[in-house]
């Protein structure tokens, strides 16, 4: 090699390299944010699911937040043992999403009156499971019903 020779090119290798790793990463992150966004909503209707399972209907209305209008009996008259959804025995979150000009995440649950869920297969049990849809507001963390819009 004398002083006229150019240089020896490198490998564009390091930066194809750089360039998967940072897709690779981007890709990550993406997914991670997808699947988590909704976790401390789902959570929150974990929590109540988990004291109507156990219960502890006290317990639900406290995680419920209930307004002044929405008093216990009418929370029983909907969860309760005899209640328009009871008896809560066990439950699946299915998805949740973020409608439209609301500040609340629709968290939809499949709850049952039997302990496990019933598989689709068992036509007799699986026919009392019902898909409800509680609204979780992302500031507190309370729960609703969905809101019709007129």
């Amino acid at each position: 090699m004398s002083l006229i020779d150019p240089p020896a090119d490198k490998p564009d290798k390091s930066r194809a390299l750089a360039f998967t790793i940072a897709a690779l990463t981007l890709v990550a992150i993406v997914a991670l944010w997808y699947t988590f966004r909704y976790y401390p909503e789902k959570r929150a209707a974990e929590h109540f699911f988990d004291a109507l399972v156990a219960g502890d209907t006290a317990k639900a209305y406290q995680l419920w937040r209930p307004g002044p209008s929405y008093t216990m009996k009418d929370f029983l008259a909907d969860w309760g043992p005899q209640g328009y959804y009871g008896p809560v025995k066990s439950y699946k979150i299915i998805h949740a999403k973020a409608p439209s000009g609301s500040n609340a995440i629709a968290v939809s649950v499949e709850i049952s009156p039997f302990l496990p869920m019933p598989e689709i297969s068992d036509a007799e049990k699986s026919r009392k499971t019902r898909v409800v849809e509680i609204w979780v507001l992302a500031t507190d963390k309370s729960l609703s019903f969905p809101v019709p819009v007129s």
